[in-house]
Parts: structure tokens; C-alpha cells; sequence
């Protein structure tokens, strides 16, 4: 168990394997807007590739539950923009809903003139 400063009542913890797993799949599926309809399959694999913390209260429910990911994000970009750069590409094109600051790190901007640019989109 790890303390820091005021609890609340609540006792923080890594241990993944004391995670209600089924209960951080519902709210990240139903309820966070970047992972609505995230496939159990999906959280258990982010779980075991992750430091996890979560917050239990007085009884031992989980209350909350963060995931820290490191930096291997950004050096997995900057990893693919160094081996395509001999390629010298005009453009690589990524979408990402809410890791635009990983990403810039490794060099990727926003869109110039998105208004040039269509997609044909798959999905329907």
C-alpha cells in the first residue's frame, strides 16, 4: 500500500492483481468518451502493460483506477518517423482523439489546411 498526504479514508494501491477489472471495464466502455465500447479483451491487456493505481474505500470496493503508460509511447512514434525518414515521405498522417501531446514530442503537428485533405471513410 502507498500513502501520500490526506486519504480520505481511502487506501491506494498498484497491486493489479487486487483490480476489480470488470468494474474499470465498465466505466471506461459506458462512461469515458476515448474508450466507449472498449472490448473487455482490450482493458485486461492495458492493465497488464501498465503501472496501475487504484483507490479503495473503507470497505475495500474500488473507488477509482489510473493507468500511467510511461514514455514508450513516444519512443515507439519517434521509433517509426526514424525509419521511415529515409523514405523522405511527403506526409505521414496519424489520428489520435486525445494524445496529440505524445505525439507532437516525437514531431507530428496538427493538419495544415485540413479543408485539402478527404478521407474515405470505411466505417460507412
Amino acid at each position: 500500500m502507498i500513502t501520500s498526504g490526506e486519504n480520505h479514508g481511502y487506501e491506494l494501491s498498484m497491486d493489479p492483481d487486487r483490480l476489480d477489472v470488470e468494474l474499470v471495464h465498465r466505466w471506461l466502455s459506458t462512461d469515458a468518451f476515448w474508450a466507449l465500447g472498449r472490448t473487455r479483451e482490450t482493458v485486461e491487456e492495458s492493465v497488464r502493460g501498465s503501472l496501475n493505481f487504484a483507490l479503495y474505500d473503507a470497505g475495500g470496493n474500488q473507488a477509482a483506477y489510473a493507468r500511467v503508460v510511461t514514455g514508450l509511447g513516444t519512443w515507439l512514434a519517434t521509433a517509426v518517423r526514424d525509419h521511415l525518414a529515409p523514405y523522405r515521405l511527403k506526409r505521414v498522417l496519424l489520428s489520435t482523439l486525445d494524445a496529440h501531446q505524445v505525439y507532437a514530442k516525437a514531431g507530428f503537428v496538427p493538419v495544415p489546411n485540413p479543408e485539402n485533405f478527404m478521407i474515405l471513410n470505411a466505417e460507412g
